[in-house]
């Protein structure tokens, strides 16, 4: 059975429910349509005992998903559309709760680039699978924004401050480096979708009766997976938790100044290139994700992050520094955003919406 709903397609085969995000032109980044494509056909399989398992995957050679759709957030800001795009934001917040309870497993395949949006897809998914050329990251801050998605209880989970400095810096992760920074569990070849349906397929019908009902569990299905596919990341691709200790060393510091201030004073290349980093950033993105991702650290409650990440992105919507990072970026791609947001006025702001009482999605 096939279900094509403008750019998704939806299909049960041998006990597998296969969802591909098909815009291959635009890396599949989401619309709108494609989000809420996506929720109804998880709304309707939930109960369809033809479906033992779901799949995630980007139709095309060059990713998963670049993430949202950027060129349409950015009309949405600049035409005075807040309302329209935060009621996006929360459409796919719920959508990536769901994959984060589906009461079936569900497996991520981050072939290619992972980004933003595609991150909230797949880094929620019980079973999260890169391949050697994956690129995975939550790159907001290089915009004037912050990351969503879910994505600082990601960040606030990975080991000591990484969180801290990926989402400061934006830097993308390889494989390697996504599996150490808990945002996948392991690595497959980039040509091996078809083995894997394959396997996920003897999987479905296995007979094993966990606590969600008939079929194997998302861990059972990891291991097994792991074991039948998985292959090394490349060497080049892990270089995070080598770099951990001066990592945590700055960005253990408090205020945003300092953390630069150290990163300045490290002799380690990679530390200098990180300050570089951040300095070509968005100061308010910047301080603002750095905020977000100790909040939700410290929660470590995926519904108050997403609640906390809806406050954010109404926040810095009412500041200049998003729409100019997006046309610096994407628009224009100049690549040289004039950043105008006065950061030191605005700190007081910026503890308040983090700290502000969750609230729900649709408010």
């Amino acid at each position: 059975m096939t279900d094509t709903e403008d750019r998704i397609i939806a299909q049960i085969a041998d006990g597998l429910g296969i969802i591909t995000l098909n815009r291959p032109e635009k890396i599949n980044a989401l619309t709108e349509d494609m989000v809420d494509s996506i929720g109804r056909r998880l709304d309707a399989w939930r109960g369809d005992d033809g479906v033992r398992i779901v799949v995630l995957h980007g139709a095309g050679e060059r990713g998963f998903c670049a993430g949202g759709d950027i060129k349409v957030f950015y009309e949405a800001i600049t035409q005075n559309r807040h309302g329209d795009f935060l009621h996006f934001l929360s459409r796919e917040f719920e959508v990536d709760q769901q994959i984060a309870a589906y009461p079936k497993p569900v497996v991520a395949f981050m072939d290619g680039l992972c980004m933003g949006g595609g991150v909230g897809l797949a880094a929620h998914a019980g079973v999260r699978i890169v391949t050697p050329r994956s690129q995975v990251g939550m790159p907001e801050a290089k915009i004037g924004y912050s990351p969503d998605v879910g994505g600082t209880h990601l960040l606030g989970a990975a080991p000591g401050r990484i969180g801290e400095h990926l989402a400061a810096t934006g830097s993308a992760m390889g494989a390697g480096d996504a599996i150490d920074a808990g945002f996948a569990d392991f690595c497959m070849r980039e040509d091996g979708f078809d083995d894997l349906l394959a396997t996920l397929h003897d999987l479905a019908g296995d007979q094993v009766t966990s606590g969600l009902g008939a079929g194997p569990d998302a861990g059972t299905i990891a291991s097994a997976l792991e074991i039948l596919l998985a292959v090394a990341p490349p060497r080049e691709s892990r270089t995070l938790l080598a770099n951990q200790p001066w990592i945590d060393a700055a960005y253990g510091q408090e205020s945003l100044p300092v953390i630069l201030a150290a990163l300045d004073s490290m002799p380690y290349p990679a530390a200098r290139e990180a300050a570089a980093a951040v300095r070509a950033n968005s100061p308010l993105s910047v301080e603002t994700a750095l905020a977000a991702v100790r909040a939700a650290r410290a929660e470590d409650f995926l519904p108050d992050a997403f609640a906390r990440e809806l406050r954010v992105a109404a926040f810095l919507m009412e500041h200049p520094d998003l729409a100019e990072g997006i046309r610096a970026q994407v628009i224009d791609k100049d690549r040289n955003p004039a950043w105008a947001a006065p950061v030191p006025s605005l700190r007081a702001d910026i503890t308040e919406v983090v700290s502000a009482q969750p609230a729900k999605l649709d408010e």
